[in-house]
């Protein structure tokens, strides 16, 4: 049977649980919640590990994180990558990379960019300092998303307004289907940016198993891109990818600063309690509907602020 393994924190634990709360059921020995929903059983533990199992785990599991391996397991399965793992040459050619940010975050954007990065400009961007944005301050994204427009790398940048996120949401699409669609709108955006040009291929950072990816692009009659590759952590490996991860991570940063120049509040990062505090603030002084526009309010977030 197929299953995904998460390693999350405690916030995000308490968040799921209450995200699963229509769906909660007697949880086994040792576990710390259970549910069940129409595609797998969830099931999570003290120490941090989520187990989803079923028929489609990753279509929950790709909402609340990456597998730590990548990759979906089963009980026969081997450690092999999948069939659309980039070749080792992909890191060292032209080539586009995409990736997102804002995603589990209660306020603020999703934002996606693809970067096309050649292998002339790669060295550039290496000795300027360009890397996975997980590891660089607000400043750094900043001031490196400047060089990398100032070197005239090709990219295209999509932000999802959260009016329009809980639009879909309601609508029933997963995040995970958000995304997918976003990163194949901004690819399409950068191919024809920079054709006739074609890039050697195009590595996306793996938020979920391209099959599922597949799937959610059929829903909307759209189709994969040729040389399309997928990778967890490919921010790492790929500078096309960690050059699309600070781009996109630069656009979030700018969008959550103008929500604080907007509201006059202070807008924190993240989904912990001082965002519930937050969000409780932006209700008092403009309502529910400001909040609407503002924030994923499928998020436990918005309950928590309610209650303040």
């Amino acid at each position: 049977m197929p299953q995904v393994v998460l390693k999350l924190s405690a916030s995000t634990l308490e968040k799921m649980k209450n995200h699963y709360h229509s769906q909660l059921k007697n949880p086994p020995q040792n576990a710390l919640f259970a549910a069940k929903t129409n595609s797998c059983t969830i099931t999570a533990y003290r120490s941090g590990k989520v187990l989803f199992q079923g028929k489609s785990p990753e279509s929950e599991s790709e909402q609340w994180g990456k597998p730590a391996n990548g990759s979906l397991k089963s009980n026969s399965s081997s450690k092999q990558p999948h069939a659309f793992h980039p070749p080792e040459s992909l890191f060292t050619s032209s080539h586009i990379g995409s990736d997102e940010a804002g995603t589990g975050d209660y306020f603020g954007p999703i934002t996606v960019a693809a970067a096309y990065v050649t292998k002339e400009q790669a060295h550039i961007l290496k000795a300027i300092g360009v890397k996975d944005s997980k590891h660089l301050n607000d400043r750094q994204i900043r001031e490196l998303a400047k060089s990398i427009v100032e070197l005239k790398v090709p990219y295209s940048l999509l932000r999802l307004p959260n009016k329009k996120y809980n639009q879909w949401q309601r609508k029933g699409w997963s995040q995970g289907k958000m995304k997918t669609i976003l990163h194949h709108q901004a690819l399409e955006k950068l191919l024809e940016k920079i054709s006739p040009k074609k890039p050697d291929g195009i590595l996306i950072d793996q938020f979920s198993q391209p099959e599922v990816y597949q799937k959610h692009l059929r829903s909307e009659k759209l189709h994969l891109q040729p040389n399309v590759y997928f990778m967890t952590k490919a921010e790492s490996y790929s500078i096309a990818v960690a050059a699309g991860s600070i781009i996109a991570r630069s656009a979030f940063v700018k969008a959550m600063d103008q929500l604080e120049m907007d509201t006059g509040l202070s807008i924190p990062k993240g989904a912990s309690a001082k965002v519930d505090q937050a969000a409780a603030q932006v209700i008092k002084h403009y309502g529910e509907d400001k909040l609407d526009e503002i924030a994923k309010v499928h998020f436990a977030n918005t309950q928590k602020a309610k209650k303040l």
